[in-house]
């Protein structure tokens, strides 16, 4: 029995091919992904151990770490690590170095005013020259280290970019205006910031700090051990010494470099699930081929299985033949996708920088044995259990059967009960959807959602009906025969067109699923960003750290400015009311003529006299009224006591608290910048406002001035770029069931081949033959579409109305595209098997059995 599966195999490996190939293409995505993220996994890891080589024991202060939008402030009230800290530190036995650390954000500018590298890995830090004058941290190539305010070394990659040399100006931002400083020294550096495209600039010491802390303070104690000192010793010396607080933690070296490996494998994990979900789907969709071709290939060996049942073969062995025919069909196509996804995961990193989506350190290729195993296993299990069911009806197939090869097709009873169930899942998937609606549980809408899929493939026989009856009818005015010939054929197995059409099913319910969902953020977006507000530009870092207040003032002197409003952040806690630790500081006298300011209770003057307003649903959520007041403590120690004098509707510009800035400002983090800042001009958003208010910071590259247009733009630009991706993997399923498609038409057609023959001998020409493959191709298609456009709408306005926020948006432009794609895949996967037919020999196929 097992030599007859081999021969089987090899007599039927034309009709194998496409199932093979879509095992061969959701193992390369399995494949691939384990190839690219334990590469990814293994170059980080690598290029983070470089950070902690000189490291025996880092002391950080966490109140100096670098911050977005003033999160607890830049500069905290935490005990400092300062000069003094060092020195003590470095008098502890065992110590050979202790190093002061000052990083930060730090943006260089080309020669034409660009920002060279990535705004987040824009890095700034400290040189620390030694008793030769060198830092042995950054290495010389040329030149020699910054030595004060006025000079500055970057690493050779940054110089190489910019096109610098020793000597030139460089025009370096950090938060505020542009800084115009002398090019001494270009220096080596093994920062992972570095490596992936940022940057690094160093500046002496003490300006450093006055950039980005206070002068005499640090952010990091960077502790060099000599030989053979105990790390877990030296850190209880060190902590001993260190200032006390929870803004100062202590860590060895090792635990480090521990702690940053578990952060890489936890990100690589996550992206390697998320790849590793998509390839699933691209699995589970070729089960619906495996299955169906088996099935096929079953009915069309009728006469062979009854023949070997006739001669002595048991259903076990029947069973176990088309099994071993299945594995080793699935072991084919596995070691196919394992060697494309071997060549994905090589030049997925490659393709990425190139394109400028990422730039990924570089690595030796990782081919680990479990990603050998678990590509061959998966695609060898997924083909056995796509194959079981055909087998065991294989195993069905009386001896008698030996005197017919006719087809035997499923019967009613069988049909009756596949639609029994599909209703059943079809009920309980559309009250899980009504239940998460009415309870605003996207998990309840989530898990209806796969429960109504489910349902809707078991019941594609009965769906396709009034499919075809639609489409049949206007094929036939244009087609005429042949498109009557196709509707027969889609209609004569139902079970066969439904398995066909499911596989596309699943591909286009979850891609109209996410175009509906980013129809409905883009509407969100659409109506509140710049809702409430009439400011012609927003100015702020493009990297999301704090704008430096020099930078506003100097904003407030530009000409042409008739109002400007900076936001500020003030952490604070409420003695007298839960759940209030934020206030929003901004400037009263512009802040009406920036912002549409609706208020519904109290007076809209409530900022000029020194009284906050709230935010309409801030207010219900903690009862504040009118006339309330908070008892409140800021992070300086002070305390003090705010009234709400307005509630207004909210909105883009209008949410939780605003204060005065004059009265919360002078509260807010030491060293804290602000958020953004609103700007109106007198001749409203001109080109010439947008560049004055750049020239005003030096140009610094760093900072962004958007209207409202561009702000909104952006916001639906991250949208757009995420449902890319999405919309990209998911194409490797709707390819899948491509495949299937052709495959389904190519077995069809083989098994027609008499029926083809005597169309051809009454009349039928050659391209009403392949006309009617076409078209029954593109019933198929169409059968798929329609089925996973109306599930993706439903299933994706459910989850949509769970969010009170959200406004359910169906874009029929998109929704149309899928359509027009049905037409498309159809007319494309019916090329092969249309030629194949056309060109069907008359007297050979009537002669065939």
């Amino acid at each position: 029995m097992y030599r007859t599966a081999l021969r089987n195999v090899l007599a039927h490996k034309g009709r194998l091919l496409m199932t093979a190939l879509a095992i061969m293409l959701g193992t390369a995505f399995v494949a691939g992904t384990m190839v690219f993220t334990d590469t990814f996994s293994k170059a980080w890891r690598s290029q983070g151990a470089v950070s902690y080589d000189d490291v025996t024991v880092a002391v950080t202060d966490e109140d100096a770490a670098p911050k977005h939008h003033n999160q607890g402030g830049r500069a905290g009230t935490g005990q400092p690590l300062t000069e003094e800290t060092r020195k003590a530190v470095a008098s502890l036995p065992g110590v050979a170095e202790v190093r002061g650390v000052v990083s930060g954000f730090a943006g260089i500018a080309d020669k034409k005013g660009a920002l060279i590298g990535d705004g987040f890995s824009t890095t700034g830090t400290n040189y620390v020259p030694g008793a030769d004058g060198t830092d042995p941290r950054y290495p010389l190539v040329q030149g020699r280290g910054p030595t004060d305010a006025t000079e500055i070394a970057l690493d050779t990659k940054t110089a190489e970019k910019g096109g610098y040399k020793i000597g030139d100006t460089i025009r370096v931002a950090v938060n505020g205006p542009v800084m115009e400083l002398k090019l001494t020294g270009i220096l080596y550096t093994k920062d992972p910031r570095v490596e992936v495209g940022g940057s690094l600039a160093a500046f002496d010491t003490a300006t450093a700090q006055r950039l980005y802390l206070s002068p005499g303070r640090f952010a990091d104690l960077d502790v060099t051990a000599t030989p053979g000192t105990d790390q877990t010793i030296l850190l209880a010396a060190v902590q001993q010494v260190a200032p006390h607080g929870d803004n100062i933690t202590a860590k060895t070296g090792r635990d480090l470099a521990a702690e940053q490996e578990k952060k890489i494998d936890d990100g690589s994990s996550t992206m390697s699930n998320v790849l590793l979900a998509f390839a699933g789907i691209s699995l589970f969709v070729s089960i619906f081929i495996i299955a169906n071709t088996f099935t096929m290939l079953v009915a069309q060996r009728t006469r062979e299985l009854a023949l070997l049942r006739a001669t002595g073969a048991s259903r076990k062995q029947i069973t176990l033949s088309v099994l071993v025919e299945a594995s080793l069909v699935g072991l084919i196509g596995s070691l196919g996708g394992l060697t494309v996804g071997i060549g994905i995961g090589a030049g997925m990193q490659s393709l990425l920088n190139a394109l400028g989506e990422a730039n990924l350190p570089n690595g030796p290729l990782v081919i680990a044995p479990s990603t050998v195993i678990v590509s061959l296993l998966v695609g060898v299990v997924v083909t056995v259990l796509a194959a079981l069911l055909p087998s065991l009806r294989a195993s069905r197939i009386p001896p008698v059967a030996a005197m017919s090869s006719a087809d035997q097709p499923a019967t009613k009873k069988s049909l009756l009960a596949r639609n029994i169930i599909g209703l059943l899942f079809t009920t309980l998937g559309a009250g899980g959807l009504m239940a998460g609606v009415a309870n605003r549980s996207m998990e309840l809408a989530g898990l209806g959602s796969a429960v109504l899929t489910v349902g809707a493939i078991v019941l594609t026989p009965l769906l396709s009906r009034p499919v075809i009856a639609l489409v049949a009818p206007v094929l036939r005015k244009l087609f005429g025969t042949p498109a009557k010939l196709a509707r027969e054929n889609a209609a004569r197995n139902p079970r066969r067109t439904a398995a066909t059409a499911s596989a596309l099913t699943i591909g286009v319910t979850l891609i109209t699923a996410l175009t509906v969902v980013g129809a409905s953020l883009n509407k969100i977006i659409d109506d509140s960003s710049g809702s409430g507000i009439k400011a012609d530009y927003t100015v702020a870092m493009s990297n999301s750290s704090a704008l430096a207040p020099e930078a506003v003032s100097l904003m407030a002197e530009v000409p042409g400015v008739t109002a400007l409003s900076a936001e500020r952040m003030v952490p604070l806690e409420c003695i007298n009311t839960e759940g209030i630790s934020l206030v929003t500081g901004v400037n009263p006298a512009g802040f009406d003529r920036l912002v549409d300011l609706k208020v519904t209770a109290g007076s809209a003057d409530a900022l000029r006299q020194g009284k906050l307003i709230a935010g309409a649903s801030y207010a219900k959520l903690h009862g504040l009224t009118v006339g309330s007041t908070l008892d409140v403590i800021y992070l300086d120690g002070a305390r003090g006591t705010l009234t709400v004098g307005a509630v207004a509707e909210e909105s883009m510009a209008i949410s939780g608290l605003i204060a005065p800035d004059q009265l919360v400002g002078p509260h807010a983090v030491p060293g804290s910048g602000v958020e953004k800042v609103l700007v109106k001009g007198t001749a409203g958003a001109t080109p010439e406002l947008r560049q004055a208010l750049r020239d005003a910071t030096g140009g610094n590259p760093l900072i962004s001035v958007k209207n409202q247009r561009e702000v909104k733009a952006e916001s639906q630009q991250m949208i757009a770029t995420v449902l890319n991706i999405m919309y990209g993997l998911l194409a490797m399923s709707v390819l899948v069931a491509i495949l299937g498609v052709i495959n389904t038409l190519a077995m069809s057609v083989f098994e027609r081949k008499r029926e083809i023959g005597m169309l051809r001998a009454i009349g039928l020409d050659r391209l009403g033959v392949r006309r009617m493959i076409q078209l029954e191709s593109l019933l198929i298609a169409l059968i798929g579409v329609v089925i996973g456009v109306l599930l993706g709408i439903i299933t994706a306005s459910a989850v949509v109305q769970t969010q009170k926020t959200l406004t359910v948006v169906v874009p029929p432009v998109q929704i149309g595209f899928c359509l027009v794609a049905a037409v498309v895949i159809g007319l494309l996967a019916a090329a092969w098997p249309a030629r194949q037919a056309a060109r069907t020999a008359i007297l050979g196929a009537i002669k065939s059995e």
